[in-house]
């Protein structure tokens, strides 16, 4: 992880000051943990897209004008951003999260590597894992009680995904 931090740190800054690092790929495929780890190895912080509300029934593809508004554009013209995380638990809007001008910010989650951020975006990184280890790591995290929703949220993503090119167009693809 080392090796690809000194290689992050050595891109020019894409978003204003800042080197964009976005993680994408799939609901369950490790995301949230590899993109924990490259931030570690980067000592810089991490937003999460699920900080922000997405409807099931919507799909990935709306939550991201929410971060472009409130982080990316203050970000591009050098100004810190600053977003309400959701708490999913509450269904409602928790504190305040505050994101620094800093050399590196690495963004998270079904979307962030969306064909409409690439001029903001330094490097992308596509993780990946078997459908079967992504269901059961989605209903060990969250219930057996989502399990119809995982499905068609599945079904959505693919879609999204076809669409936008999202994993041809990674710097680096990543398996768990």
């Amino acid at each position: 992880m080392q090796s690809l931090a000194r290689r992050i740190r050595a891109l020019e800054p894409s978003c204003g000051p800042v080197r964009l690092v976005a993680v994408d790929g799939p609901a369950g495929s490790g995301k949230t943990t590899y993109a924990g780890r490259l931030a570690a190895a980067l000592d810089c912080q991490v937003v999460h897209s699920d900080d922000f509300p997405v409807p099931w029934e919507e799909g990935p593809g709306p939550w991201f004008a929410a971060l472009e508004e409130s982080v990316l554009r203050p970000l591009a013209d050098g100004r810190p951003g600053a977003y309400r995380r959701y708490d999913w638990t509450r269904g409602a809007y928790a504190e305040t999260v505050t994101v620094p001008v800093a050399p590196v910010l690495v963004i998270e989650g079904v979307g962030t590597a969306r064909r409409s951020a690439a001029p903001l975006t330094a490097f992308t990184v596509w993780v990946e894992a078997p459908p079967d280890v992504r269901l059961r790591r989605v209903l060990d995290r969250d219930g057996p009680g989502l399990e119809q929703a995982w499905h068609a949220w599945f079904k959505a993503e693919e879609a999204w995904f076809a669409e936008d090119g999202t994993r041809e167009r990674a710097d680096l693809v990543h398996h768990t």
